[in-house]
């Protein structure tokens, strides 16, 4: 069997045995023993140290500190775009069905996960939107308290549930992820810019000039107007676009948002803002900002990816190496249609990552560090994300190949 399949299959097995439910680098507030303490719950400082000291320790104390292992929305949306990619690629292969699963059986696991999505999504607000399964606090900065939902989490499960829509034709899945046209519309704000506009990362204050948030809200109001003909969501599509395309340095790169302490430039968040402008482009027909991908593309694969194969997080270090850096490639080319182009890169890559940084149980690290990595498997972050990322490149790269 084909190593790609066979890493994409030990992934798939172990997903479905888990249930789809894991753990998460940021959920250390869901820890019973953490809640149990009143004063640590009301002190920003403590919140702080709990969630990062989780995320950083290499050795899982979860079950120890009693958090559950839960259903992430956004990992739901993920592991259900994956699921669609399976339903196409096996439109094509039908002997891949002993390994990848018969076409009735990928059809149910899709309208499982679209009806979990729609009960996942966060109430009061709008139109549909997804937050996260646990508290979230950046720095001292805020507090977003559980099923917050946010930008980045609406995006991805409503791109899912557009999906799930176009292969069972079930009108409720499209319904629900055009109302979340009126979450970004209605309940995010805005911060001028340059002769546009950021959308903020929630409805709650924080976060509010975060390139790739305000992307992926022009991202998800480029596919609302694909699908209605709304001109408001275009332009608003548009002014975000504008404002964000400001903020591109001159050499391609972008930084993660405006506040000084949001300096850095990493990858993966890169390849979020040029699937963003691409579907811009492409759903909307405006063709204007082409100068700006090609300089973010540019920038992406000349300082991301060493000559092996490995994928850097920074565009000026190598470490940490995070499981959203090789897995976001697959999907970037994928999106801006470069697979063909850069599939020995996409191969080297994902070669350097199986070997690197897959479980023999078939889960994927989180990150690798010069000393002792964090190897913890999570469902959302690490799993969830490359079931997604193979699956793009399976239907990308290897569609017209034979294992």
């Amino acid at each position: 069997m084909d190593k790609t399949i066979l890493s994409f299959c030990k992934l798939k097995s172990y997903c479905e045995q888990e249930h789809f439910k894991g753990w998460d680098p940021y959920d250390g507030l869901n820890s019973k023993v953490f809640q149990a303490i009143p004063f640590l719950k009301k002190s920003a400082l403590c919140r702080l140290v709990v969630i990062q000291g989780f995320k950083r320790f290499p050795i899982n104390l979860r079950k120890l500190a009693l958090v559950p292992k839960e259903y992430n929305a956004k990992g739901i949306g993920l592991f259900l775009s994956g699921y669609c990619n399976l339903y196409h690629i096996l439109q094509n292969h039908l002997e891949w069905s002993d390994e990848l699963g018969i076409e009735d059986n990928i059809i149910d696991r899709i309208n499982e996960l679209a009806e979990l999505l729609i009960h996942l999504q966060s109430k009061g607000y709008s139109g549909a939107c997804w937050g996260y399964n646990f508290d979230w606090q950046a720095r001292r900065l805020f507090l977003f308290p559980k099923y917050t939902p946010t930008v980045v989490a609406t995006n991805f499960c409503f791109f899912k549930q557009k999906t799930a829509y176009e292969i069972t034709n079930d009108r409720k899945y499209l319904d629900l992820a055009l109302s979340a046209a009126d979450f970004i519309t209605k309940d995010l704000h805005r911060t001028p810019y340059q002769g546009g506009f950021i959308f903020s990362y929630s409805p709650l204050p924080g976060n509010d000039t975060v390139f790739n948030a305000s992307l992926l809200g022009a991202r998800l109001l480029s596919y609302c107007y694909h699908y209605t003909k709304k001109e408001e969501y275009a332009l608003l599509a548009e002014q975000s676009i504008k404002a964000c395309c400001a903020g591109q340095r001159s050499d391609g790169a972008w930084v993660y948002g405006m506040l000084p302490i949001q300096s850095w430039v990493d990858s993966f968040h890169t390849g979020y803002n040029l699937d963003a402008l691409i579907a811009y482009q492409e759903l909307t027909g405006d063709k204007s900002f082409q100068t700006y991908v090609d300089k973010g593309f540019n920038y992406y694969i000349e300082h991301f990816f060493d000559s092996d194969g490995t994928p850097k997080y920074y565009d000026n270090r190598t470490y940490p190496i995070d499981i959203h850096c090789p897995g976001q490639l697959l999907i970037t080319l994928s999106r801006l249609h470069k697979m063909e182009t850069y599939g020995s890169l996409a191969d080297k890559v994902l070669d350097w990552t199986i070997r690197n940084m897959q479980d023999k149980k078939g889960y994927f690290y989180y990150q690798l560090k010069p000393g002792i990595s964090s190897k913890i498997s999570y469902m959302r972050w690490s799993n969830a994300f490359m079931f997604h990322a193979i699956s793009c490149y399976l239907l990308n790269r290897h569609i017209n190949q034979t294992f």
